[in-house]
């Protein structure tokens, strides 16, 4: 494992191609409330991302699934538990680095476009600003900000006030300003949740043509199952914990600490919290899970769920 003490650590050059893998070991995280109380947002999350790989988290609020996208940005550290970046454990850096890999090889966007912008900047000025911890053989290599703003719609308003933009034009524009650095890992909050259909589409058509080319990691928070459902790789967030995972049209429930596991969302409803259940082994692979009849609770059993 590479330390700050290290000194060929390697915090992102923009000629590495590809994007970068994750590793979340038992990641614990508690923030206090204005009135004292600890609350536990995140309680042991184990996860594995590949390099390359698009994952969409989903979760319903306080699931924990924007405090984990914090944590992966580096912006916050855990309270317990260790996160990797490719080789580098970021859960353990101190903040002269956590700023060097920020501002280098991850790019987060907040939810909320005017969050990630100068409102009173130009397009240009504003991915100008975003490369700002480049070098400048680093920013000559880059793509041009003109070829960039043409990859994102928006070339005729190179000029144009952030301020006076449409919310659809301030989405892609906070999207050109987060690739601008050729990032291994792109982390976005909620990109599309104040977005018309039209324009929600298009920032996903564009992310997703951006992973294409620059084979970047991408990690999307979202409440919205149509923005996922383009992701190969679903993740719900439950508790505070991953859940369930969809992968391929397939879905499934995670074990988490001592068996835990959550029901599907359309079978919680069903079989709320209380309910008895009797597991079974049919098979190696396969438990068969069913609930006592309301006829006969003691002794009748419904059939296989």
């Amino acid at each position: 494992m590479k330390t700050e003490a290290d000194n060929g650590l390697d915090i992102g050059e923009l000629g590495r191609p590809g994007g970068v893998g994750i590793r979340c070991q038992g990641v614990v995280h508690l923030y206090r409330t204005f009135e004292g109380h600890d609350v536990v947002a995140l309680q042991g999350v184990d996860l594995t991302i590949q390099p390359g790989e698009r994952v969409a988290f989903l979760g319903p609020s306080g699931s924990g699934k924007s405090t984990l996208l914090t944590l992966l940005g580096g912006i916050q550290k855990p309270s317990a538990g260790r996160i990797f970046l490719g080789d580098d454990e970021i859960s353990r850096m101190g903040e002269r680095y956590l700023a060097r890999i920020r501002s280098r090889r991850v790019s987060t966007m907040l939810q909320g476009s005017t969050r990630n912008l100068l409102p009173y900047a130009t397009a240009r000025q504003n991915i100008a600003f975003a490369r700002l911890a480049l070098s400048s053989a680093e920013r000559r290599g880059a793509l041009l900000d003109t070829d960039l703003l043409g990859r994102v719609g928006l070339e005729q308003q190179a000029d144009q006030v952030v301020s006076t933009m449409s919310g659809g034009q301030r989405q892609r524009l906070a999207l050109a300003c987060a690739v601008s650095t050729s990032p291994q890992l792109l982390l976005a909050d909620e990109p599309t949740s104040q977005l018309s259909h039209e324009d929600r589409d298009h920032v996903i058509e564009l992310l997703h043509e951006l992973g294409d080319d620059l084979g970047t990691t991408i990690v999307v928070v979202t409440h919205q199952p149509e923005v996922a459902a383009t992701f190969p790789r679903t993740v719900t967030m439950k508790g505070g914990r991953v859940g369930a995972e969809g992968r391929d049209g397939a879905e499934y429930v995670v074990i988490g600490a001592e068996g835990v596991v959550h029901l599907p969302t359309h079978l919680a409803a069903e079989w709320p919290q209380g309910t008895l259940v009797r597991i079974e082994p049919e098979d190696f692979d396969r438990l068969v899970v069913s609930r006592p009849s309301d006829r006969d609770p003691e002794d009748t059993w419904e059939g296989d769920r």
